[in-house]
């Protein structure tokens, strides 16, 4: 389950944030050759504004590379990512925790235990609403099919790999169970901390879903 389907490929080639991303890396690595350059010919000069600006450019790297995996990974299976990523980025910020399956090819129907039926639209408003905390249905997963929340509450298999992640919460690992046995994509938000990651393939990945995927 490591390799990416031959679609997926396609829709990461040619995707204008590909080149963003790469120009992005490009220019910070232009800027690193200069502050070596300038370190080697006068140690005295404070550098630390330059680290500031690099630091920030990293960020905004990882937020455009954010975007870019999202949309490579989603995009074939779903029209509405553009309002999971409004979602993504509310509920990071309020720091709602949240569990969001989104099906690709693989069915999961046999993986999980089912929730509440839904059967809407998917709206980044609904999907907030879903998990406000104290909601009827906040507790457990959502399951998105296409353009639709298909249902809540889900239950999903906990993954019983041993990761080197301390503190690792449920969310995280339930996340990692599913897409340890199917290609779903699962999005988690820590209540704790407000941070994103999403599982695939059962590896686990931090995102700063800074801008709309779209």
């Amino acid at each position: 389950m490591d390799s990416v389907e031959p679609m997926e490929t396609n829709q990461c080639d040619f995707s204008p944030l590909k080149l963003e991303v790469k120009n992005q890396l490009l220019q910070i690595n232009v800027s690193i050759d200069m502050l070596l350059t300038g370190l080697d010919h006068d140690a005295t000069h404070c550098m630390l504004n330059e680290f500031h600006n690099m630091r920030e450019r990293f960020v905004e790297t990882e937020s455009l590379a954010s975007t870019f995996y999202l949309k490579c990974y989603l995009a074939p299976y779903t029209a509405k990512y553009d309002e999971l990523s409004q979602a993504i980025i509310h509920l990071s910020q309020r720091r709602h925790g949240a569990l969001i399956v989104i099906r690709r090819s693989d069915p999961i129907d046999s993986f999980i235990t089912p929730g509440v039926i839904v059967a809407a639209t998917l709206t980044h408003a609904l999907l907030e609403s879903i998990f406000i905390p104290g909601s009827p249905l906040h507790d457990g997963a959502v399951f998105i099919q296409d353009d639709m929340i298909f249902s809540a509450a889900n239950v999903l298999p906990l993954t019983q790999r041993i990761h080197t992640q301390e503190k690792m919460g449920t969310r995280h690992r339930a996340g990692l169970g599913l897409s340890e046995l199917c290609d779903a994509l699962v999005i988690i938000v820590s209540e704790e901390t407000g941070q994103a990651s999403f599982s695939l393939n059962g590896n686990l990945y931090p995102f700063s879903p800074q801008r709309p995927i779209g």
